[in-house]
């Protein structure tokens, strides 16, 4: 890989910091609220010890970022890089997750839309590997133009499989949608 998964991002209004181990209680203060995770594929990250595990797998990942909103300075919630595959020219995003009080903001598109511009110029294709019941992620990521292409069991770190749809937003489309 001749890229970096975890570059410093940053637009007008959002700046994505690689994550490190001291931000775990920012990060936990946005995750800390049970709605944060009623449609995600593990509802109890919000507690600690679960969110622990997903933290250190965030870490682990080596392309984990803290969502800064650079109007307050807070953290807003985190997203990452992760899987790339040089044969098939692609790579993951996802494990996003925004503070209740980011929601209806689109702070999350603002976010997607830097991630695709930055990652676009090393891969052909995104994956985004989305909970089966979380239908706000699949809203919102068909507005970015991606597409359901499959749907699988996947093991998030530390965790058990859970059914989860796959959707994939090529580079051609990306920079078409323009």
């Amino acid at each position: 890989m001749s890229f970096s998964i975890q570059p410093t991002l940053e637009n007008q209004q959002v700046l994505l910091l690689p994550l490190q181990e001291e931000d775990f209680a920012a990060l936990y203060a946005a995750a800390s609220d049970p709605n944060v995770w009623a449609q995600h594929p593990n509802k109890d990250r919000w507690q600690p010890e679960v969110f622990r595990t997903f933290f250190a797998g965030a870490l682990q990942s080596g392309g984990a970022f803290k969502i800064i909103d650079k109007a307050t300075g807070e953290v807003a919630g985190s997203t990452r890089f992760y899987g790339y595959d040089a044969a098939d020219d692609s790579i993951l995003i996802g494990y996003t997750f925004y503070a209740t009080r980011y929601w209806g903001k689109g702070l999350n598109q603002l976010v997607k839309t830097m991630m695709l511009d930055y990652i676009f110029a090393f891969v052909s294709q995104v994956y985004f590997h989305i909970g089966a019941g979380n239908i706000r992620s699949q809203i919102a990521i068909g507005r970015l133009g991606a597409e359901k292409i499959a749907e699988e069991e996947i093991a998030y770190f530390g965790e058990a499989p859970k059914l989860n749809f796959v959707y994939r937003v090529t580079k051609e489309q990306w920079l078409a949608r323009a």
